[in-house]
């Protein structure tokens, strides 16, 4: 069986991210990048997968610029086998991501796509589902386990009070949640062996996909800044200041 996993270059979690003077978009310079946190749950489980005996390769894909090949050089320092470069411009919208990555499914003829549920800088949380909707194949988002048996995938989804397991068959998509598992860190030795795997690099054209935009950025603000505390000196003076001024309590 091959797995095929999207991965996303993003601002690290760690970073505080800046808006830029013109509030046209989130300031990059010098800025450290890493995979999307869901995107490395997608690739962890994809190779859990192989190591099973349950999947014979991985393949990771990233749509972006040639910065993106970093973040296909840790998935394959992970564990997968080879990657694939859709050569674009960054911030593409979801849609024209979503043809792209679906035009390399059917090439490498996946049987599963295993993508996080979502991006920690667009959060857009779509990109997944309209992959599914293009192949025509089943999903199952906000996986928490997944377990691939007689040609199915059962997926196990938290869900408002409790869990619900979804049986799909294969090919299929599935989106990773924060549950899922715990990523592995990359050892030095398969970090260098990364380096010769077999990374190919397609455009748009090559994939016959034609991608563009229909969504446009009208403005990216910062979050308001938090005011300061102060300190009451009792709890009458406490519930006097959440009732009057506050007024979160009646």
């Amino acid at each position: 069986m091959k797995i095929l996993v999207s991965v996303k270059r993003v601002i690290d979690y760690n970073v505080k991210v800046r808006v830029k003077s013109d509030h046209t978009a989130v300031d990059l310079t010098n800025v450290k990048m890493s995979m999307n946190p869901f995107c490395e749950i997608a690739v962890e489980e994809a190779i859990r997968l192989k190591e099973k005996g349950v999947a014979s390769e991985v393949v990771v894909v990233s749509v972006g610029s040639k910065s993106c090949q970093e973040t296909l050089r840790t998935a394959m320092a992970l564990g997968a086998d080879r990657a694939i470069q859709v050569e674009a411009e960054d911030g593409l919208d979801s849609l024209s991501v979503a043809k792209l990555l679906a035009k390399v499914a059917q090439d490498e003829a996946a049987d599963l796509v295993i993508m996080g549920k979502q991006a920690i800088d667009s959060d857009n949380n779509q990109t997944g589902q309209m992959v599914a909707a293009l192949l025509d194949y089943p999903q199952a988002t906000f996986a928490s386990e997944v377990v691939i048996e007689n040609g199915e995938a059962q997926v196990t989804r938290e869900i408002d009070g409790g869990l619900q397991t979804l049986a799909i068959t294969l090919p299929a998509v599935v989106t990773t949640d924060l549950r899922l598992n715990e990523p592995r860190f990359a050892s030095l030795p398969n970090i260098m062996k990364a380096k010769k795997k077999p990374l190919d690099v397609k455009t748009p054209a090559d994939l016959g996909v034609e991608v563009g935009s229909n969504v446009s950025i009208v403005s990216v603000t910062p979050p308001p800044q938090r005011a300061g505390g102060i300190k009451v000196g009792s709890v009458a003076e406490l519930v006097d200041k959440l009732k009057n001024e506050a007024k979160v309590v009646s």
